[in-house]
């Protein structure tokens, strides 16, 4: 028959964070109702309570946290260890090791202050460990925590518990590439997916080797990217990077074959009781950009416009390949409707050669307000019976009033 062991010694582990307000479940009844006033007379002598703010949920009180709970992927996760020897017996040589398992790893933790052997460990009293690590993936995670120790009669004993704790996503990062020419742009929203508001102490984007970044974000306003601003649940706000190729040093030209890692987005932030995080993003991967045979660039077009009042656009239609073209102008309607063009479908632009360019000024009529989308250009070569379609070019905002919304 087996017989369950005894161990001398007990191990706990708490997780070390900073403290939370206290809350409670406030219970307001009419005076008429049997309790009557007695549980406002309870809350009244309670005293985690504000006094004269019974009725709301926040106390004054702040409370520590009881157990391993939830930790933002980011953070510095911190707990307490501690071995209790509970019995009346002395227990020695005394070896504790904790290890971090992970879905796809196992870190052993080592403490600062206890890396040898405890020679004995009398009744009452307890070693006392502090470790830390800073979390970098995902999903719950397995705290072991292992002791072995020599009992007064001579055996190796040898214990473990196992304390578990889930790290979550705070941020969700989404990126986006604009690419132009010579440079590009990259978009990326920074959204707040936890339950309590953050505070954002900086986003910036750290370039590769072969790019330099310019920070497009705006300095006057209060919520630029190198001031600290609250992010409340759910709020996502969008920065703005200009990211150009970097010139040889030693041949003082464009470096013609660029790694597509432009670089990686670092974040920092607080939470709300001063917890400091920070999530670096994997490298980012741009696009290959290839130089379109014909280009569209516009020179001349309004920011606003009256509604059913006709404007021009001025555009430049330029040949970058090493072919000429035989071009002809096709206008097409837009996806949404809300601008329509006026003028001829199927105007013959003539001979293109490679490097030439020719100037169009074309005509359109907005029918709906608000932001329009400019689109529906086609170019048709003759010679190889090719459309090149132009849709989104541009973007106009089209008011109902006769006076602009605009200030001159």
């Amino acid at each position: 028959m087996e017989t369950a062991t005894v161990h001398l010694l007990e191990i706990k582990a708490t997780m070390l964070t900073k403290p939370s307000l206290y809350t409670s479940i406030p219970i307001a009844v009419e005076k008429h109702d049997l309790p009557g006033k007695a549980f406002s007379e309870a809350f009244t002598k309670d005293i985690g309570i504000s006094k004269g703010l019974e009725n709301f949920a926040l106390g004054e009180m702040l409370v520590l946290s009881q157990a391993l709970g939830n930790i933002f992927l980011g953070e510095t996760f911190s707990a307490f260890i501690c071995v209790h020897n509970d019995s009346n017996q002395i227990a020695k040589d005394i070896v504790i090791k904790t290890d971090l398992q992970t879905s796809s790893q196992r870190l052993t933790l080592l403490s600062a202050t206890i890396n040898e052997p405890v020679p004995k460990l009398d009744p009452s009293e307890s070693i006392e460990q502090v470790i830390q690590h800073e979390v970098k993936e995902l999903g719950m995670h397995l705290l072991v925590c292992a002791v072995s120790y020599t009992s007064p009669k001579g055996e190796k004993m040898f214990f473990r518990k196992l304390f578990k704790f889930n790290v979550i996503k705070p941020l969700d990062v989404k990126t986006k590439f604009y690419p132009e020419e010579n440079e590009m742009y990259l978009e990326a929203q920074v959204q707040n997916i936890t339950k309590v508001p953050l505070t954002m102490e900086s986003v910036k984007f750290e370039p590769s080797l072969h790019y330099t970044s310019e920070d497009l974000n705006d300095l006057t306003s209060p919520f630029h990217v190198g001031k600290s601003f609250l992010l409340n649940p759910n709020d996502t706000y969008q920065y703005l990077y200009r990211i150009r190729t970097k010139y040889s040093s030693t041949m003082q030209e464009r470096v013609k074959s660029p790694s597509s890692a432009v670089g990686k987005l670092d974040i920092v932030w607080r939470s709300a009781m001063g917890e400091k995080g920070r999530l670096q993003t994997s490298q980012l991967q741009k696009a290959p950009f290839t130089v379109p045979e014909l280009n569209l660039k516009i020179t001349k077009l309004p920011d606003a416009i009256c509604v059913e009042k006709k404007f021009e656009m001025t555009c430049t239609l330029q040949n970058t390949s090493e072919r000429k073209f035989d071009c002809q102008l096709l206008m097409t309607k837009s996806k949404d409707g809300g601008i329509v063009w006026c003028g001829t479908s199927g105007k013959r632009l003539g001979i293109l050669t490679p490097g030439t360019s020719i100037g169009l000024q074309l005509q359109f009529l907005p029918l709906a307000t608000g932001l329009q989308t400019i689109g529906g250009i086609k170019i048709l070569d003759s010679i190889t019976s090719k459309t090149y379609s132009f849709d989104d070019i541009a973007k106009i905002f089209v008011y109902a009033s006769l006076q602009s919304p605009f200030p001159t």
